[in-house]
């Protein structure tokens, strides 16, 4: 054989076993380490059920006939935030099953025959959340799971119930789109943000418009409303930059403009308190953290964790980033690990290279004890676009835990290594690939096939939706968008 020809045929071998190479599929991942299934459960479909009865009902009477009821509903409430704002209440209080059950159903009441009075039960859930705030500080949250349920169960309920209202107020003026909470004192420099006075060392989560956004907010035992956390850090001359990690970037800063202008369906902004014993020792914590971040960020590029591994600051999620800057200083946020245990869900969360079940999830922060919300902005325009969002993602974590696989198409495995080697020389000089570093080839077609189940559900489900407001007159609440979602298409 001569050398061109040994030549020729080392090289058609050398392809030959690049390109079988390329077909080899990646073994199966074990989600290894999830924790025992305890996934909250609310169970109370048939309080549902009643609740759209009793809108539709005090609709039906009209505002001058629910007037009575409603300031009656009102002063009952008031009663139970003023015991809650007054004293110490245990997190098995029977109280507060008293105040949810009056919450929900002075909304059924409120929203379906006066929605333009919707502004008096905003004031009502800010007033729960502060005093909230303050009891959570007895409560175990970490160690206690019954405190931890109460705790959810008013603050995921009363966001829920307000925001169905706020869906029916299409011909009603001035939806509250900014609900305030506590100003909470800080020495840090400041910078006006969407009509709130936002601190240096404030945490931003935040709620992304995307399907791995709602993936990321509902794959939690206690599925959230926020799929992102950023850092905010303000300058002595009020320069304000947002330090974040990107999945397809990585640790970066950026403008406040430029954090504002991406796809966001909510923002909450949290603080320290400010009798958190470190503040007390160092008033300018809050703002040296962030300082830490910033300089982290622009000292070199930092990649994104896709194994959400909370104790190695090599590689940051986004949640790290506001919780590893604060922890060099001795503030530990998230009091109490996010838990993701439900077997479907863990199943799921390791074909996208979760490798850390319990972890800082975003929506988990507000419940944390040493940190107070400030403010929290909804886009009433796209809220309706989160709870579809939210729906479509329960429904499909339901069909996880029935047996649903993540899937792709094999076929496909080959030109996206090929695409994955091309995002791989990107990065070696500081660009950005189609497929994010950190992320395997076959775990982005995993994300093409959520995007893809999630956008057909989403069309069913506002396909839907449609029709129920054409025959009732307002939009469907969420539970019937999730039945919605769970039928087979037509």
């Amino acid at each position: 054989m001569t050398p061109r020809r040994r030549l020729g045929v080392g090289l058609a071998a050398a392809l030959g076993f690049g390109a079988a190479a390329l077909l080899v599929p990646e073994p199966p991942v074990d989600p290894a380490g999830a924790p025992p299934p305890r996934p909250f459960v609310w169970g109370q479909d048939d309080v549902w059920a009643t609740l759209e009865r009793d809108f539709d009902a005090a609709r039906a009477r009209g505002c001058e006939a629910e007037t009575p009821a409603i300031d009656e509903g009102l002063a009952a409430l008031d009663a139970h935030l003023e015991q809650l704002e007054g004293a110490p209440v245990p997190h098995d209080a029977p109280m507060l099953s008293r105040l949810e059950a009056a919450l929900f159903g002075l909304a059924a009441r409120l929203g379906g025959a006066c929605p333009a009075r919707v502004p008096e039960l905003a004031e009502r859930v800010r007033r729960l959340r502060v005093a909230l705030e303050d009891q959570r500080r007895a409560w175990d949250i970490p160690r206690d799971r019954a405190a931890r349920d109460a705790s959810y169960r008013l603050l995921y309920g009363s966001r829920a119930a307000l925001e169905e209202l706020l869906l029916q107020m299409d011909d009603s003026p001035g939806p509250p789109g900014l609900l305030r909470g506590l100003d909470e004192p800080s020495a840090a420099p400041s910078v006006e943000v969407l009509g709130v006075r936002l601190h240096s060392g404030d945490v931003l989560v935040s709620r992304g418009g995307a399907p791995t956004s709602a993936f990321i907010a509902r794959g939690n035992d206690y599925p959230g409303n926020f799929s992102h956390v950023a850092l905010l850090h303000v300058a002595e001359d009020g320069a304000a930059h947002v330090i974040e990690s990107h999945i397809e970037s990585g640790l970066g800063v950026f403008s406040l403009e430029r954090y504002l202008a991406d796809t966001k369906l909510r923002i909450m902004a949290l603080r320290l308190r400010s009798d958190h014993p470190a503040v007390a020792t160092d008033p300018l914590l809050a703002h040296r953290a962030a300082t830490d971040a910033l300089e982290r960020a622009q000292g070199g590029h930092v990649p994104y964790d896709f194994a959400m591994d909370w104790r190695d600051p090599s590689a940051l999620f986004c949640s790290e980033v506001a919780y590893a800057p604060y922890a060099a200083r001795g503030v530990h946020l998230w009091s109490g690990l996010s838990s993701m245990s439900s077997p479907g869900l863990t199943r799921w969360l390791a074909q996208f290279g979760v490798r850390n079940f319990e972890t800082l999830a975003p929506s988990d922060l507000e419940h944390d004890p040493q940190v107070r919300v400030v403010a929290e902005w909804r886009e009433p325009d796209t809220l309706f676009d989160d709870h579809v969002d939210n729906a479509v993602l329960d429904v499909l974590l339901e069909r996880a835990e029935a047996g649903l696989e993540v899937d792709y198409d094999y076929a496909r495995l080959p030109l996206a290594r090929l695409v994955k080697g091309y995002s791989v020389a990107l990065n070696l000089f500081g660009a950005v690939g189609p497929i994010p570093e950190g992320m395997s080839a076959a775990t982005g077609l995993r994300v093409e096939w959520l995007s893809a189940q999630h956008g057909a559900i989403r069309d069913q489900i506002r396909a839907r939706a449609a029709e129920y407001r054409a025959r009732h007159g307002r939009r469907p609440p969420y539970w019937t968008l999730v039945a919605m979602g769970r039928s087979p298409p037509r």
